[in-house]
């Protein structure tokens, strides 16, 4: 983890009201923006939840610190795990080159990072006991997305009925939800969401191998999907690429 990431993992933000409270998982992407906007807009206070676990650049966790920075969120904690110990994915062990043949090729791409979404989520989970807090959200999407399994509806509500047998707070007090609200959408009916509430998308980093400033390749599958979901929604894209 770097001086900065260590140095933000810990800000508390003014202005909370005492409200609902959501956990929600932010990754500097835009899928993950678009979600922490949704949560604050339903009312939430927003307590951002971001992870230092191995990836190829720093650049995601600078475009989350941007992301949580102008957004309402009381609290933003970066957590460090090391899934590069683990490997088997192009996003987190450097001899594995990331694939550039484009969205929608078959089968599971090497750049799925094995259980990576049960990892953030029970650390979400167990946050939000210690919290108080009902509710998580997570920006994952089942439809313009890279054939990953634990993006899909029928893993979001078995994660969330394992949360409501596996901890205190789903046994004794009235159960714990996990939000995906984008998970039914285009990448460019989140687009135009995330537009009308506002977020500023040039902050995010979506490329799976983004330079040190957070430039994209322009040729991965997340850079693909993402150009494509700007074109498609109309709105011109912010996004910074190297080609």
């Amino acid at each position: 983890m770097t001086k900065e990431h260590k140095e933000n993992q810990d800000v508390v933000r003014t202005g909370s009201s005492g409200g609902k409270k959501a956990v929600v998982l932010v990754s500097g992407g835009l899928d993950s923006a678009t979600t922490l906007a949704i949560a604050a807009h339903r009312g939430y206070e927003c307590f951002a939840l971001s992870f230092d676990y191995g990836q190829r650049h720093a650049a995601e966790l600078q475009a989350a610190n941007a992301v949580v920075a102008a957004n309402r969120v009381v609290y933003h904690r970066v957590v460090a795990i090391d899934l590069s110990q683990l490997g088997g994915s192009a996003l987190t062990d450097q001899a594995i080159a990331v694939p550039t043949s484009g969205a929608g090729d078959p089968g599971i791409p090497i750049t799925y990072v094995p259980a990576r979404n049960t990892v953030f989520l029970s650390f979400a989970l167990a946050w939000a006991e210690v919290l108080g807090a009902k509710d998580i959200f997570i920006g994952v999407n089942a439809v313009d997305y890279s054939g990953y399994p634990d993006c899909r509806p029928e893993y979001i509500a078995a994660f969330e009925t394992m949360a409501n047998l596996a901890t205190k707070a789903g046994v004794e007090g009235d159960g714990l939800a996990i939000h995906a609200p984008l998970i039914t959408l285009t990448k460019a009916e989140i687009i135009r969401q995330g537009s009308r509430l506002g977020v500023d998308y040039s902050l995010t980093v979506s490329c799976y191998q983004a330079d040190p400033d957070g430039r994209a390749c322009g040729i991965c599958d997340s850079c693909h999907i993402r150009r494509e979901g700007f074109f498609a929604a109309e709105i011109a894209d912010p996004t910074r690429y190297l080609t």
